[in-house]
């Protein structure tokens, strides 16, 4: 099934078509759709697809963003001996039937994998049959792409030693939107826009859409401290979470909303954030020019940790250990970056530096070499 506009049909076309596929999570997703920008920009006759899935947020955001999307079952890989491991190979052979049937039917000259349950049965589709091209933004490669890189021509990681084979270490796809966010001439309307002080240094505080309690409690905890030091603070607390928080008279206001509709303007508001460190965040983050004060989700693998690292390395940013989170920490790690304007400059410099801004063009040519040599089959 196809949803969103059909700009991307073949009619009154001869560029290359790319598949996309990175559904589920907004971290496999929107280097995908960044890539997909990208391409238009170099080959404006080119077709992009996206492939997804019903129960992934692709289902609205692909689609708004302008490309037609593919419906394809999910091939999420159990994690533990169960009866859905023994319901497996079936869900495979299907999946990778009807993604064929998408592949032959938008004429694929290349698919381009981002991880997770939608990039499998692409890959195993397209072995064969059309060239593949993985890009991992994870500090440690998920096991699709482990899989799919085994036959791919091209393998792009956003960091060094992700365990896939013939890395090419290129950065993170990112929007135009944050590439060319100008956050000095947005800081006076975005101030505006949330209520905020209009000089005082401000703290931009989220644990993702969902919210994390722990740096919720944390630094709603040290409210006093930041207020007597003179802080601001924009707090997306999650849209499931409520949070208290004391407002000390003639401080800087803390202003707490459940969700960050204009994120654009959040990072433009700040001077320093306190957030997790998944790789989407750290990338935008980083090629913002916002110091980071990283909290690693406590759980997985540990690659939140490793996603920040070389930003710490580079001085743009520190990390607090989740279980270490308090609002004296919060204190003792924000107050000194945000009273020290030539240690926040600095910090920002080189959390700049430390990113990859050119990804998706760098990406979007892999990707389009490889289509070349797809078409010529």
């Amino acid at each position: 099934m196809t949803v969103g506009p059909t700009g991307g049909s073949a009619a009154g076309r001869r560029g290359p078509c790319v598949v996309v596929a990175g559904g589920g999570t907004a971290g496999h997703i929107e280097p995908a759709l960044a890539l997909a920008d990208a391409v238009m920009r170099l080959r404006p006759d080119a077709r992009v697809v996206a492939l997804g899935t019903e129960r992934g947020l692709e289902r609205t955001i692909v689609p708004q963003r302008g490309y037609p999307l593919e419906m394809i079952p999910p091939v999420p890989m159990p994690r533990k001996p169960n009866v859905d491991l023994l319901k497996l190979p079936l869900k495979v052979r299907s999946a990778i039937k009807d993604t064929r049937e998408v592949l032959d039917r938008v004429g694929a000259d290349v698919v381009v994998g981002f991880g997770g349950y939608v990039a499998l049965p692409a890959y195993l589709a397209a072995r064969g049959r059309v060239p593949i091209v993985v890009h991992d933004s994870n500090a440690k490669a998920g096991l699709a792409n482990k899989v799919g890189a085994r036959f791919a021509e091209r393998v792009a990681v956003a960091v060094p030693d992700t365990g896939l084979p013939d890395e090419e270490v290129i950065g993170i796809p990112l929007r135009q939107s944050i590439l060319g966010l100008d956050r000095v001439a947005l800081r006076a309307e975005a101030r505006r826009f949330f209520g905020l002080h209009p000089t005082a240094p401000t703290l931009l505080v989220t644990g993702g859409s969902q919210g994390a309690q722990s740096i919720n409690a944390a630094v709603a905890g040290a409210a006093p401290d930041l207020a007597a030091a003179g802080i601001g603070v924009l707090h997306a607390y999650g849209r499931r979470n409520t949070l208290a928080v004391q407002q000390i008279m003639g401080a800087p206001p803390y202003v707490a909303v459940p969700y960050l509709e204009r994120m654009d303007l959040a990072l433009a508001a700040a001077d320093a954030t306190l957030c997790r460190c998944g790789a989407m965040t750290v990338a935008e983050v980083s090629a913002v020019g916002l110091p980071a004060v990283y909290v690693p989700l406590p759980h997985g693998n540990g690659e939140q940790a490793l996603n920040a690292q070389p930003v710490v390395d580079a001085g743009g940013a520190v990390l607090v250990p989740d279980a270490e989170l308090s609002p004296r920490r919060v204190a003792e790690a924000v107050i000194p970056i945000l009273r020290d304007r030539a240690r926040t400059q600095a910090m920002a410099q080189a959390a700049r530096g430390s990113g990859h801004r050119e990804a998706a063009d760098v990406l979007a040519r892999m990707v389009l070499e490889a289509a070349e040599r797809g078409a010529r089959r």
